[in-house]
């Protein structure tokens, strides 16, 4: 701290968001505690509007020593947006902050740590690890197709979302998690002792440690002890450089060849020739019928780039919009993403760049697949990619849930705010983003249920909502109209984001 002779030096406050936000206990009430973590403390909370009830993770500042402590903090509440539409990462609903901590709001999972489960079963059966392990590295998948080393995964970081012997296991805490391009190496030695990878020991190391850390949760499924086991942690990391795996002990004779041949693959101390998420999830034990698919998984990006190339002109138009109004927080992740793809800095991506990037996160596809999928996301034909068509084509559609974005995307489009989309607006809409306006007639048809020629709010959100994974079935919002609409979000001018095309 600088010394001062002339008078008391005040601390500036430092702050993880970076915007205020309301005091948590005027939207949440505060319950009983659920549970206690290094950095934070989690809490029951109950939603005072609506008595949802959710979890709540304090961070007290007391525990954020420096500013990188607090950068850490914002990248993870980044990385949990930028996941947390899968479904197998805990959701998170929103951040407060006030002087004395921070406060992560998500979705409560009242089952358990995996960690528990482990201990009151002793073991699982091949079938049941296959199960959660397949689970586990479907997360690692995702988290490495959207640029983002979790590195910390174990059993206590898993939670399943109720009690029932057949619950959903979902990942969570995303603390030490960091964004990171292909190629890029890290130093700094994060995680927990036993599931520590011996790259990391060795401080030189990327994406690969998460899938070591995937193969000890493996092994402890199938066996209930660790691989690497002392009675020290440096005692530990001495069993991890050696990387001696014992299959002779109960109850490993047993175990199938399959099982023991994906666990040596995925715990080899090469980080270069150890299995990937992708080739994990095409193992013959993982697999059911025992025959590796011919093609590896959609990544999450490839999935939601051929999502959007599916859909028709005005709901990729209305994406864009939306995508200009998502906050920095919920689009922390893409603009990583963006970055990772473009290689050259440019502000746009190129076929080439495109193809590349798809192939880092194991993509197979020909090069006429990967055309088609460019062609659906430049929205304006310019014969590449801009950041903001790239966010509208990759953000999860689940993010069209919110209200407010549909209804600043219909009144982006009814530009006489009559509550009305006629053919004359989509057709300026049409060229106002380098649209042609062929087959418009057909495409309003589509949409306008009541055959009137035009389109309301109502089947607007419909046409929005339709075929995004179920979202809108379970609420009857879709048969509100743009003055209801407007009502539920206060009144949104018809230019809401003018200056977004110029």
């Amino acid at each position: 701290m600088a010394k001062s002779t002339s008078s008391t030096v005040t601390l500036k406050p430092l702050w993880v968001l970076p915007y205020r936000t309301q005091n948590i206990r005027e939207v949440y009430t505060i319950g009983r505690k659920l549970g206690q973590g290094q950095f934070g403390t989690t809490f029951l909370c109950t939603h005072k509007v609506t008595g949802l009830t959710f979890a709540c993770k304090t961070i007290p500042k007391r525990k954020l020593l420096c500013k990188e402590d607090y950068d850490d903090v914002w990248r993870e509440i980044q990385i949990m947006h930028h996941l947390s539409e899968h479904a197998h990462v805990v959701r998170i609903e929103g951040a407060f902050e006030d002087s004395m901590a921070v406060h992560l709001v998500m979705e409560v999972c009242e089952g358990g740590e995996l960690f528990d489960r482990i201990v009151q079963k002793g073991h699982y059966s091949e079938r049941q690890a296959a199960t959660l392990i397949k689970t586990i590295v479907e997360v690692v998948e995702a988290c490495h197709s959207l640029g983002v080393m979790h590195r910390d995964l174990k059993p206590e970081n898993f939670l399943f979302d109720t009690l029932d012997e057949h619950a959903k296991l979902k990942a969570t805490d995303f603390g030490l998690s960091v964004f990171y391009k292909p190629g890029e190496t890290f130093s700094d030695v994060v995680g927990s002792p036993y599931y520590v990878a011996p790259e990391v020991l060795r401080k030189l190391y990327g994406p690969e440690s998460d899938v070591w850390s995937a193969g000890v949760i493996l092994y402890i499924l199938l066996s209930g002890v660790p691989p690497f086991w002392a009675e020290s942690e440096q005692g530990i990391f001495r069993q991890i450089l050696l990387g001696k795996l014992d299959f002779q002990s109960e109850p490993w004779p047993s175990i199938s060849d399959s099982a023991k041949d994906l666990i040596r693959k995925m715990l080899d101390q090469n980080p270069k020739t150890r299995l990937t998420a992708h080739e994990v999830l095409r193992h013959p034990w993982i697999v059911d019928d025992n025959l590796a698919p011919d093609r590896p998984l959609d990544s999450a990006v490839l999935s939601r780039l051929k999502q959007f190339s599916a859909m028709n002109k005005l709901k990729k138009m209305a994406l864009r919009v939306i995508a200009e109004r998502l906050s920095e927080e919920e689009i922390g992740g893409l603009k990583e993403l963006f970055n990772m793809i473009d290689t050259d800095n440019s502000g746009t991506i190129t076929f080439d760049e495109l193809k590349d990037g798809l192939k880092r996160v194991g993509s197979e596809l020909m090069e006429s697949e990967i055309k088609d999928l460019m062609d659906a996301a430049d929205i304006d034909n310019s014969g590449t990619i801009d950041y903001g068509e790239f966010i509208a084509a990759t953000v999860h559609l689940n993010k069209l849930e919110r209200e407010e974005n549909l209804v600043s995307a219909f009144s982006y489009f009814d530009k006489d705010g009559s509550g009305y989309i006629t053919l004359d607006e989509i057709q300026q809409a049409c060229k106002d983003f380098g649209l042609d306006d062929i087959h418009i007639d057909e495409m309003i048809k589509e949409i306008d249920q009541d055959d009137d020629g035009q389109i309301d709010y109502g089947e607007f959100a419909a046409m929005m909502r339709k075929g995004n994974g179920g979202i809108g079935r379970r609420t009857m919002r879709n048969t509100l109209n743009l003055r209801n609409a407007l009502e539920l979000v206060g009144n949104v001018p018809n230019q809401v984001i003018d200056g977004f095309l110029k």
